[in-house]
């Protein structure tokens, strides 16, 4: 059970704090509710380019690192579809230095060229590294435009192509940054050996007065329609051995079947005795890798099953030799302690994950972007009250050729030399 206390300012930044005097530590962690959902289809990259921006100098502040280490702490910071989310951990008794430094980036980075270009480069080279050099590198580009027709999550949030990032102007980041990163599209979470009148007090003092931005308000995202057919893709690239790729849509984070649904991933993939792996690849040893998951975005997303064939099983077989097993799903109950060993597994990594004030501090800011932080409280309970038959369904609805992706990805072919 993880108690909790909230409160919002006037500025409309919400701030939850949760107190726990076991720690000599303290984690603060902002959350911007902006992520590359909410760029514009010819302007990707945005939101991860921000992520790299935020550390490049503030207001008041020119380096952003130096001050955190030098009060006996660390930051970090990631970007998703979804959500912006900067956090640090330190002593408790420097608290301050880490709403200091949280609030001035706030209030206005240091708009520059010369910052904008040193972080344009960051990220163009990791898009390089990341996408274009690496071995499979692109995958998700691929995936994300086959699965999604109209909503925003037809590009990763890396970006569509370089040369958006590259193009972007100062005035556009400037607009990108005065509309999202407001406190009143922020939501700060403390926790660790602190109390709610010491985080009244001090965001009071760093927050209250950095002015609210324009209200974003519902979030006007174009909805993906119903895939109504397969949708098929073969890439040819330099790569040591073929792929697949297998993308089926799910339920959203919201939604009811969101858990079930995360099950069923695991009854596929989740340790060694998981049906792909155990069957597929170490019983017949059609496979050298597979697995499956799913992306758990706060709109509708996705479960990918991917897998590397062995050598002389063609990427056809290995397609036809997981469907198989899909089929088996929807056709047979699985039996209660299959269920019953995903459940617990579930259970206790909920469970340590608890242990950490940090991972405490970005669960709980993203319920509270749900809109029901008390969610944290009963997943647990939830996944327990899964049924086998709730798993059958699930499988019946999502696992239907008019509702997967299917992307072959395909070694090129060495010619030999003369």
């Amino acid at each position: 059970m993880i108690d909790f206390s909230r409160f919002e300012l006037a500025n409309g930044l919400r701030v939850v704090v949760h107190e726990d005097k076991s720690t000599p530590m303290i984690a603060v962690n902002i959350l911007y509710n902006v992520g590359a959902r909410d760029e514009s289809p010819d302007k990707t990259g945005f939101a991860h380019l921000f992520e790299h921006l935020m550390f490049g100098g503030s207001a008041n502040i020119p380096n952003f690192d130096e001050p955190i280490q030098m009060a006996g702490g660390e930051n970090n910071a990631f970007t998703n579809n979804d959500i912006t989310n900067f956090y640090n951990i330190l002593p408790a008794e420097n608290i301050e230095t880490a709403f200091w430094l949280e609030s001035d980036r706030m209030l206005s980075l240091n708009f520059s060229k010369e910052s904008l270009e040193v972080q344009r480069k960051v990220v163009l080279e990791e898009f390089k590294e990341t996408c274009l050099n690496q071995p499979y590198g692109d995958v998700w580009h691929h995936i994300s435009e086959m699965a999604y027709k109209v909503h925003p999550y037809q590009w990763p949030t890396i970006g569509k192509v370089p040369k958006h990032v590259e193009d972007a102007t100062l005035e556009d980041v400037k607009n990108f940054f005065y509309k999202y990163y407001r406190p009143n599209n922020a939501i700060l979470v403390v926790s660790g050996n602190t109390t709610v009148e010491i985080i009244k007090a001090l965001s009071a003092k760093w927050f209250g007065q950095i002015p609210k931005g324009d209200d974003v308000g519902a979030k006007n995202i174009p909805q993906e329609p119903k895939q109504q057919q397969l949708v098929q893709r073969t890439k040819y690239a330099k790569v040591p051995i073929d792929s697949l790729y297998l993308a089926f849509h799910i339920p959203g984070r919201v939604d009811e079947d969101y858990y079930a649904t995360d099950l069923l991933s695991d009854v596929l993939s989740n340790g060694a005795s998981a049906r792909l792996y155990r069957r597929l690849l170490k019983e017949k040893r059609l496979f050298s890798q597979i697995d499956a998951y799913i992306t758990g975005n706060i709109d509708p997303g996705l479960l990918i099953i991917e897998g590397k064939p062995a050598e002389g099983v063609s990427l056809e077989q290995a397609r036809a030799i997981i469907w198989e097993e899909l089929e088996e799903l929807k056709s047979e109950l699985i039996p209660e302690n299959e269920l019953l060993k995903y459940k617990n597994k579930v259970e206790s990594t909920l469970v340590f994950s608890e242990i950490s004030i940090l991972n405490k501090a970005i669960n709980l800011a993203f319920f509270e972007l749900l809109g029901d932080i008390d969610l944290i409280n009963r997943e647990k309970e939830i996944y327990q009250e899964i049924t086998v038959a709730d798993i059958q369904r699930l499988a019946q609805s999502i696992f239907v050729p008019e509702n997967c992706s299917e992307l072959y990805y395909k070694a090129e072919a060495v010619e030999a030399e003369v």
